[in-house]
């Protein structure tokens, strides 16, 4: 369920940043971090780099972007909670 809700929120957070004005540096970061996320859930590896990157993007979001931070924080809370 968690693994499946985490996949939604990136759906979602793609969404946000292609609806959003969010620099190409920002989008490729999202991007890597998606891909990443993705590799996590589907191969169980270790999650620190990811939640760490994630961490990074939620700041860069906080700002000018809190739609998209608040789905950032949500997908860290659920990679944290399942311990992928």
């Amino acid at each position: 369920m968690n693994k499946k809700r985490i996949k939604e929120l990136l759906a979602q957070l793609r969404e946000e940043v292609r609806d959003t004005d969010v620099d190409d540096d920002l989008k490729q970061l999202m991007g890597k971090l998606d891909d990443d996320i993705r590799g996590a859930i589907d191969d169980n590896a270790d999650l620190d780099a990811v939640i760490d990157r994630a961490k990074e993007l939620e700041a860069n979001f906080a700002t000018n972007h809190p739609t998209a931070e608040r789905v950032v924080r949500e997908v860290i809370d659920l990679l944290v909670r399942i311990g992928i």
